[in-house]
């Protein structure tokens, strides 16, 4: 059993500003020398990106279902006994989900600090408060933060609204100097934006100057929370399983959504992986196997259709034998071409007959499992395009036990040695399966 001050972000919404408080919190206290750990609730991609630049830290994720009780159990102990603070983002609103934020906090202890956005309201800020902290009984409850605050007289207001005055946790005033800026699937990455460690300290400045902010270390022990190593481990990664295996990892601003857990699952069966860029460089790297992670091909249409050479070199890989697996955004690429929001068609890599078209309403979301050799691996899935081709699904996704599909599930494409799918992995739910993913001849 370790103990470790610990804190569980959450709002009654997205868009409260959750990811902001995280981050800020997280500089702060990384600015002070301690050494901060920070978890996204849920299977997100982007919001990881800022929490590392704010921590300096890497970020995993914690979902009771996706990665399992028993992983988030581990990860957080291991945390706990490095970190001088645990900072855990929530995902969604506090109880939506399922499982839920709310459902995280309880199961670990982690108290939560509610995020309300107070830009519109000035005593319903305290039903809110009072109803996120007393909705379920026993819940952990650490205070409310109100965000985008008008002015003083506005904090004053918001403040005097709470039963509680102890709640109270302070007031971020409205500023455009620390906005993180979004696009249709989450945040802008951190790196895409020139200024993003100054809009980070913009706001961990502004925290500072609330009670939050002005927590030290003995104050931070308030929070301390006893994190036990998990009595039932997670599946062992199979040593070796992937050793002497290169896995080619695409990554750049159009392949961007990786899990630091899936690097970290892969490394530790044994296999070396070197990174790439489809939009910059003119071939890949000598390798085994590839995987092409989801991201925003198309944003980026018309550079990877310009280059003319990476394409010749995906084919000799496919030509070859070798495994490919695809997803989201990878897969996306991999068809034929690729038609954007303003009807503009580019030309794709051609290793999948089809096209996929981008619309501007959500095609579809929430977590999904997939079985194929080796287990049944589970994720989610969270796409704005749709795709046509002639291929038959090789398989489709299950429902997450008590969720249910509104329609059939994401398909699963086999074409020689590729595989693809809308459907994200989180490779440590079952390691077994991840690694057949990139071993050739597997099903024989």
């Amino acid at each position: 059993m370790t103990r470790c001050p610990a804190i569980l972000i959450a709002a009654p919404a997205s868009g409260q500003g959750k990811t902001t408080v995280a981050c800020a919190l997280a500089r702060l206290h990384a600015r002070q020398g301690r050494k901060v750990r920070v978890f996204k609730c849920g299977p997100d991609f982007l919001d990881p990106y800022w929490l590392t630049l704010a921590s300096g830290a890497p970020v995993h994720q914690l979902d009771l279902w996706m990665t399992g009780e028993a992983d988030c159990a581990q990860r957080l102990h291991d945390a706990a006994q490095e970190a001088d603070l645990i900072i855990v983002e929530g995902v969604m609103g506090l109880f939506d989900g399922q499982p839920s934020a709310a459902d995280l906090a309880q199961r670990f202890g982690l108290p939560v600090l509610a995020v309300i956005d107070a830009s519109a309201m000035a005593g319903t800020f305290g039903a809110l408060a009072w109803g996120l902290q007393h909705y379920r009984e026993s819940l952990p409850f650490a205070g409310v933060l109100a965000n985008r605050v008008a002015s003083e007289g506005h904090a004053g207001m918001l403040e005097e609204s709470l039963r509680e005055s102890a709640q109270w946790q302070g007031a971020l005033m409205r500023s455009a100097s620390f906005t993180l800026p979004e696009r249709h699937l989450g945040l802008v990455m951190d790196h895409e934006l020139g200024d993003a460690l100054q809009r980070l300290d913009a706001v961990a400045d502004a925290l500072a100057e609330t009670r939050l902010g002005q927590m030290g270390a003995d104050d931070l022990q308030a929070w301390a929370v006893p994190f036990a190593a998990p009595a039932s481990p997670a599946e062992a990664f199979p040593a070796g399983l992937l050793q002497g295996q290169t896995i080619a990892v695409a990554r750049d601003a159009a392949f961007c959504f990786i899990y630091a857990a899936n690097i970290d699952c892969l490394q530790d069966m044994g296999a070396e992986l070197v990174y790439f860029s489809p939009l910059q460089d003119s071939a890949l790297p000598p390798c085994d196997a590839l995987w092409l992670p989801g991201g925003y091909p198309e944003l980026h249409a018309q550079t990877l259709a310009g280059n003319g050479t990476m394409k010749a070199s995906l084919a000799q890989h496919v030509q070859a034998g070798k495994p490919v697996w695809a997803e989201c955004g990878g897969m996306m690429a991999l068809f034929d071409e690729i038609t954007t929001t303003d009807g503009a068609s580019h030309p794709m890599w051609g290793l999948l007959p089809g096209r996929v078209t981008m619309q501007k309403r959500l095609a579809a979301l929430g977590p999904q499992q997939l079985g194929v050799a080796g287990g049944m691996l589970r994720g989610h899935t969270f796409h704005y395009s749709t795709c046509a081709t002639p291929l038959q699904a090789a398989a489709r996704t299950q429902a997450a036990p008590g969720r249910t599909l509104r329609g059939e599930g994401e398909a699963l494409y086999a074409s020689g040695s590729v595989k693809a799918s809308y459907f994200h992995a989180w490779f440590a739910s079952s390691p077994a399966a991840a690694a057949r993913l990139f071993l050739k001849d597997a099903d024989d």
